[in-house]
């Protein structure tokens, strides 16, 4: 069975045996890694490591060329960034034609081309795509106000909210539009980020929640499924009050299960939602993969495996392996994802 059949029937829930993903690891780890498992990238490490899937994230390969370089969303109008917190463009906007005003990102500077040619070399290796825009549309308008402007202007200036999030949104879908034009046939899951968690709960209370993401959400997965793909959402943190409606939105797989966030440990979550969605994730990057032992590892991958059952993905807590991660535990959570 080749990695995008696997995936294939653990997305539909009649899979015999988990699948496993390596993730992403942090620029910071690579060349250890490629050196360690004698690879000479990422696509590699996946295969080597025996990954049913593959994300290939339009952002890592030149989605956005403007010929000055100017990023996608200039949230901050050309500053350093120096914290989440910093004023954005429309710290103290109090109307809409401000925003409408703003020179938002244009459709002539996307381009595929590269993210269509690693979609083809997943393809021909038999794994399965994960790819789309990250249409990370909550952090971009959170940074477009600052993280305490945004949450507060949910309640003073819901309008200006509402209208930054709709430009966000629209650009997304209309680039995802293009890129699923030519190749949803190619990819398995539409993979889109956006962290709704903190370590303790959801950043923003269900009724903002409910006004100011779940309509967007809605877009995103309704797009998705139009053109025959599954949903794969990543979101840190603790999100637990908020799966049942990731879930009704149509949401097929949730990535990536922070283990130590309040109530997504393993057990809560299997009890709660198995069945409803697909789980990738869950072998925690806090405290176990950074100082566990190789067989203390496999015995936490054993353990998911039971809770989960076949219809799971084996993978990170986060996808970013970091540094602090021995290159033993990486192998070990790929061995015991594997076995039978």
């Amino acid at each position: 069975m080749t990695g995008r059949e696997r995936l294939q029937a653990i997305l539909n829930h009649h899979s015999d045996h988990c699948g496993f993903w390596h993730g992403c690891p942090n620029p910071a780890s690579t060349d250890h890694l490629f050196r360690m498992f004698h690879v000479k990238d990422d696509f590699e490490l996946g295969l080597r490591l025996g990954s049913c899937c593959r994300w290939i994230q339009p952002e890592s390969f030149g989605l956005y060329r403007h010929p000055e370089n100017k990023p996608m969303f200039d949230v901050l109008n050309g500053q350093k960034r120096i914290s989440h917190n910093q004023d954005g463009v429309f710290a103290n906007c109090e109307n809409v034609a401000e925003v409408d005003a703003f020179a938002w990102p244009e459709e002539k500077y996307i381009d595929f081309s590269s993210t269509l040619a690693e979609i083809d070399r997943a393809a021909a290796a038999g794994q399965a795509v994960l790819s789309g825009s990250w249409s990370c549309f909550f952090h971009n308008v959170c940074d477009f106000f600052g993280m305490e402007n945004y949450f507060v202007k949910m309640y003073t200036d819901p309008d200006v909210v509402e209208a930054v999030t709709e430009h966000v949104v629209d650009f997304y879908l209309r680039i995802n539009e293009k890129l699923f034009a030519q190749a949803a046939h190619k990819i398995d899951m539409f993979f889109f980020g956006n962290d709704f968690g903190s370590q303790l709960d959801t950043l923003i209370s269900p009724e903002m929640f409910d006004r100011f993401v779940m309509p967007a959400f809605v877009k995103f997965t309704e797009q998705a499924h139009r053109h025959g793909m599954k949903v794969l959402l990543h979101s840190c943190g603790s999100i637990h009050r908020v799966i049942p409606r990731l879930i009704d939105a149509g949401v097929d797989a949730l990535h990536p299960i922070q283990a130590q966030a309040a109530h997504m440990d393993a057990e809560t979550l299997a009890r709660e939602f198995n069945g409803k969605v697909v789980f990738v994730g869950g072998v925690d990057t806090q405290r176990l993969l950074p100082n566990a032992t190789p067989r203390q590892v496999k015995e936490e991958v054993y353990r998911l495996r039971e809770l989960f059952g076949p219809n799971f993905v084996v993978s990170p807590s986060h996808e970013s392996i970091l540094p602090d991660v021995p290159w033993e535990n990486v192998q070990a959570m790929a061995e015991a994802a594997a076995e039978s």
